[in-house]
């Protein structure tokens, strides 16, 4: 299958390329962007001499879609609104990185991104894509809404536990940590070196774009949960620790239980209930989430760690045009 990447050159472009260039059944197409037009992308990455020396183009839509079977779209939202009905009108499997169709209530994504939906037909018919929960839906999908990488780390765990009612649901706590590659590639004086290094703050309190995509979504577990949701800035390139917060009148075996059965045979998610405490080092340049169970006293703590990068975005795409394809889930991605 030709693949295609439009918004090639951001971070998220240069991690989705490297797992398409070892991909055992897919092929890059073209790689699109008006910055680099021209170049050959090992210019703009000499990471990829001799692996990846397709030269970049620009925004040729028409060329991509007639040259194409699926589009990987890497752009801000809002952008890449019309760049997915477009290639989704030509028949094309498309999976967004961006945040325009995660949200499946335009009234909710209008009034959390401030600027209207112009698709708002296509919301019903887009999957969100987490595999491990959504998998079913994102088979039947030509159009994926690829999560937000702080959101899986909430997301994943949270789930099966809300499905089987194990969790009080009325005030839950999660407070993540994630790497400067979480913002983009872009200059910004806030994220630069020295205002980074040797500092940890948290940023958006009370108003950060993924808490109503978290609660949006855990709304499909069965019950509502009231997620109170704190970033954080950490002054490391790549990865999302999370720790969450709740009470429960469960055991740690029945907790256990719940998520290991719901994840059972799912390569990609790691879970204990030994004691081991997951860290972002332990995950960095793989798709793995790594989950860990803590109980005490009615209370539950949750510690999830990813590559924000990889299972947050790049390595979940891939996964998620696997499973559009009807392939493997796992098919070249580590």
């Amino acid at each position: 299958m030709i693949v295609s990447v439009i918004g090639a050159t951001g971070y998220t472009g240069y991690e989705l390329i490297k797992i398409l260039a070892r991909h055992p059944l897919f092929r890059i197409g073209h790689l699109v962007s008006e910055t680099y037009e021209g170049k050959a992308f090992s210019e703009v990455y000499p990471y990829f001499r001799n692996i990846c020396d397709t030269v970049i183009i620009g925004r040729d839509y028409e060329k991509v879609a007639a040259e194409s079977e699926a589009v990987f779209l890497c752009l801000p939202h809002a952008a890449a609104q019309q760049a997915a009905e477009f290639f989704h009108s030509k028949g094309l499997k498309v999976v967004d990185l961006s945040a325009d169709f995660r949200i499946k209530d335009a009234v909710l994504y209008e009034s959390t991104y401030k600027t209207k939906h112009l698709f708002p037909e296509l919301l019903a018919s887009s999957a969100y894509g987490i595999p491990e929960i959504f998998g079913e839906e994102i088979a039947k999908a030509s159009l994926v809404a690829n999560p937000g990488c702080y959101p899986t780390t909430v997301i994943m765990p949270l789930y099966p536990l809300i499905k089987d009612a194990l969790i009080d649901t009325s005030f839950v706590i999660a407070d993540a940590k994630s790497g400067v590659t979480g913002a983009g590639r872009k200059a910004d004086l806030s994220l630069s070196f020295s205002e980074v290094n040797e500092d940890f703050r948290a940023y958006n309190i009370f108003g950060h774009r993924h808490n109503p995509e978290m609660i949006h979504i855990l709304e499909r577990a069965g019950k509502r949960a009231d997620i109170t949701f704190t970033a954080h800035l950490l002054p490391v390139n790549k990865g999302i620790e999370t720790t969450i917060y709740a009470k429960t009148d469960k055991s740690l075996a029945e907790l256990a239980s719940c998520m290991k059965a719901f994840y059972k045979d799912r390569r990609f998610v790691r879970i204990y209930d030994n004691g081991h405490i997951p860290s972002i080092k332990d995950v960095v340049d793989t798709n793995f989430i790594d989950i860990s169970l803590f109980v005490k006293d009615g209370k539950l703590i949750v510690v999830s760690c990813i590559d924000n990068l990889i299972k947050g975005s790049s390595g979940a795409a891939v996964q998620n045009l696997n499973v559009m394809c009807q392939l493997d889930e796992t098919a070249g991605i580590i």
